[in-house]
């Protein structure tokens, strides 16, 4: 941000019936939190004339109609939502299985060779964290997340992949992902395959995991892959939730 930016949050022109609300500048678990923030509390205000809202790392997209509601109204009511006191958010901590390794984590070993690791010594560092689900995005249901052990942080492949297996858990710089149950190019090196399936047309709630939830990596067999893949592909969400309390604070008046 240049002296002459304004302060954050800032909002920002998206053609005709688009305002971007910004609110940093990078990945960061606090600037993110406001977003979401900002995110529910217009879902919970229902102005009329707003059609969605796309949370992002650091940003969120509102699309409106601008002949029921203009962008100065819509403007005002964002600030005052931003800046209204927030409340803990229910979020939702995610478990979900993981194969690691062999054809469904080809790139496991080497990442674990680069940092001077064991494949299993990776693994257990990867199962060990939280991650937190900074924003959904790229393809349906691709979960982008952050909380990756700087250990185990890896620069993107120079020769990215026309197509990766549906499913896949990966890693990328200083992120983690989930990818759907579809195939998807991808720069990123992927450590394993779950079962899960974070987008389903068919259910109710096509995406599985939203902004601000939590996911924990649990190491399984490929029995145990089976099994579950055979359970996810019948309709069954084979991933363990569990509800929490994000402990951010939400909304707030104060600058990321």
């Amino acid at each position: 941000m240049t002296p002459k930016d304004p302060p954050f949050p800032r909002l920002l022109d998206a053609g005709e019936s688009g305002l971007v609300v910004e609110f940093g500048d990078g990945i960061d678990e606090a600037v993110n939190a406001r977003v979401i923030a900002l995110d529910r509390a217009l879902a919970a205000a229902a102005i009329e004339g707003v059609r969605e809202a796309v949370p992002t790392y650091r940003s969120l997209l509102i699309l409106f109609d601008p002949l029921v509601v203009d962008r100065v109204t819509l403007a005002g009511r964002v600030r005052e939502l931003e800046t209204a006191p927030g409340v803990e958010a229910a979020g939702t901590l995610w478990r979900v299985p993981v194969l690691y390794g062999g054809a469904h984590g080809v790139d496991l070993e080497a990442v674990a060779s680069q940092h001077g690791l064991t494949p299993d010594e990776l693994v257990a560092l990867h199962a060990g964290a939280l991650y937190r689900v900074y924003m959904i995005g790229f393809a349906p249901g691709f979960a982008y997340l952050g909380g990756l052990p700087e250990r185990l942080h890896t620069s993107r492949r120079t020769d990215p992949r026309p197509k990766t297996p549906p499913r896949s858990v990966s890693i990328g710089g200083r992120q983690a992902a989930v990818s759907p149950p579809i195939e998807v190019p991808s720069g990123w090196h992927l450590l394993g395959q779950t079962p899960v399936r974070s987008y389903d047309p068919a259910r109710e709630k096509p995406f599985l995991f939203a902004p601000g939830d939590t996911i924990r990596f649990m190491p399984i067999d490929a029995g145990a892959y089976r099994d579950l893949l055979a359970a996810a592909e019948a309709g069954e969400i084979v991933a363990t939730p569990e509800t929490m309390l994000d402990a951010t604070p939400a909304g707030g008046a104060h600058d990321a």
